[in-house]
């Protein structure tokens, strides 16, 4: 298995292992997305943004969640 170390990039892991799925599956840019999530209010739940996601917008749960756990990590 490659690793940095041999010159391969390092493997994608955490939420943004999905984020390829969701802009086939759903047909935008993954930015977009980060920028819809990043536009909630901040004192927002992580399961309120999760259903906003899936109601919304037709997100499936693991999608959603990605994408909410990545905003999240990097606001902190």
């Amino acid at each position: 298995m490659a690793d940095a170390a041999d010159g391969a990039p390092p493997k994608v892991t955490g939420p943004a292992s999905y984020f390829p799925s969701i802009e086939k599956t759903y047909g935008r840019p993954i930015d977009e997305w980060l920028a819809l999530v990043a536009a909630r209010p901040a004192d927002e739940k992580h399961l309120e943004t999760v259903t906003w996601l899936k109601t919304e917008h037709g997100l499936g749960h693991g999608h959603a969640n990605a994408v909410v756990a990545y905003v999240r990590a990097a606001r902190s």
